[in-house]
């Protein structure tokens, strides 16, 4: 891979810059809602021991941002790039949540976009994991042209395996 799965990416309105270990709590104070959860496979990642191996394997995972609102400074969630794939020459985005403040506003719609505006300079295909009950996300992942192409079990890391959609998008 000869390019930067953790570029700091930024539109008018918003930032996306590489997380850090001194964003844990910032992070955590958007994630700790359950509300946010509510749909997810893991409805527990408002509790602090549940999230903070969620901001480990973020942090493992060396493609993970903080969402941040340029003129408030406001953290608003998570997103990363994950599993790159060579062969393929296709990558993941996905592990995104956002807190409720930031539901309905077209915020996601703008970041996703940011993220594929970028990697498509390198990949062909981008994939999303979705949960098969999290149908606000399915709903989001269709609005932007993403199709169901499969359904594949996945384990988080640290956490049970659960059933997930895969959406693809095309370059």
């Amino acid at each position: 891979m000869n390019f930067s799965i953790q570029p700091v990416l930024e539109n008018q309105e918003y930032q996306l810059i590489p997380l850090q270990q001194g964003d844990f709590e910032s992070l955590y104070e958007v994630a700790s809602d359950p509300e946010v959860w509510e749909q997810h496979p893991n409805k527990d990642r408002y509790k602090r021991e549940v999230f903070e191996n969620f901001f480990k394997g973020a942090m493992e995972s060396k493609g993970a941002f903080k969402i941040v609102e340029k003129v408030s400074g406001n953290v608003l969630g998570s997103t990363r790039f994950y599993d790159f794939d060579e062969n393929k020459n296709s990558i993941f985005i996905g592990y995104t949540f956002y807190g409720t403040k930031s539901w309905g506003k077209g915020i996601n719609p703008k970041i996703k976009k940011l993220m594929l505006d970028y990697i498509f300079q390198f990949v062909d295909t981008v994939h999303f994991h979705i949960g098969k009950e999290n149908f606000r996300s399915q709903i989001a992942m269709e609005r932007l042209g993403g199709q169901k192409i499969a359904e594949e079990e996945v384990a988080y890391f640290g956490e049970p395996t659960r059933t997930n959609f895969v959406y693809e998008i095309k370059k």
